[in-house]
């Protein structure tokens, strides 16, 4: 591209000073950079300026400019993981910002499936929380026979995967951290299938009536037969003397 009377720079050189702002993370200095840009199709369509104004709109938190800026260019596969980070961080954010609180794991796992990567920016391949699925299934068969690997080990699994050691070192251990928790959670439901107490069913209940037949309700005594009850347990009482009491008393001494 010719220089530009009125700007000055090559579009080769407007690319490298995109460049050399964004990874020294000057991003307003970057901004006025970009605003000093001339209108020019060509130039603004270069793929270091869109990355450039992508990394900028997510400083300035216009998620909306940096979606359309993402879904409206076909980005090149080297640029794809960058280019992802900021597509999920904006989308993180404008969750948390609805519900007033961090995001959990279950939460990004939650905005990633509701908001999927653009293919402009993703080559298809089925990705799980930033691993491609073939390094995961490399790094499972590895888990399989070692899950221990070591420094060495390591370093030979990041090159195969293509992720860093740091990257390999926390899938082992947060894989040996689930299945911990999982046979955790399976000893505890064994041990209160032993411990809980065996509860009558019908069957049972009705087996039980056998062996232990309800009591017999004690007897009630009738009123008419309360008198001779209290005569025949003082029928050796007999009176002593008559004191000629108050017609209306019916108080009499006994002496055995």
């Amino acid at each position: 591209m010719a220089t530009s009377p009125s700007f000055g720079f090559t579009q080769e050189q407007v690319a490298c000073v995109c460049k050399v702002l964004q990874q020294g993370g000057d991003l307003e200095r970057l901004g006025r950079f970009l605003w000093s840009l001339p209108a020019c199709d060509r130039l603004h369509k270069n793929e270091s300026v869109l990355q450039a104004k992508a990394a900028v709109a997510f400083h300035r938190g216009d998620f909306r400019e940096l979606y359309r800026i993402l879904e409206s260019h076909q980005f090149s596969t080297q640029n794809h993981a960058g280019l992802q980070q900021l597509w999920l961080r904006a989308h993180y954010a404008e969750a948390e910002r609805l519900r007033g609180r961090p995001l959990g794991a279950v939460g990004k796992y939650r905005v990633r499936r509701k908001f999927p990567l653009p293919r402009t920016i993703w080559d298809g391949e089925e990705t799980s929380y930033c691993f491609k699925e073939k390094s995961r299934s490399v790094l499972r068969d590895w888990y399989i026979h070692n899950p221990y690997p070591s420094p060495r080990e390591k370093h030979q699994l990041a090159d195969v995967t293509g992720l860093t050691s740091t990257q390999v070192s926390n899938w082992f251990k947060n894989r040996r951290q689930r299945d911990r928790a999982a046979e955790a959670k399976d000893r505890d439901s064994e041990d209160l299938s032993v411990n809980k107490p065996l509860q009558l069913c019908s069957s049972d209940e009705e087996d039980e009536e056998q062996l232990y037949p309800p009591r017999s309700p004690a007897p009630r005594t009738s009123i008419n037969s309360a008198p001779r009850v209290l005569y025949r347990s003082n029928r050796n009482l007999r009176p002593t003397r008559s004191l000629n009491p108050d017609p209306n008393s019916t108080q009499t001494l006994y002496r055995h």
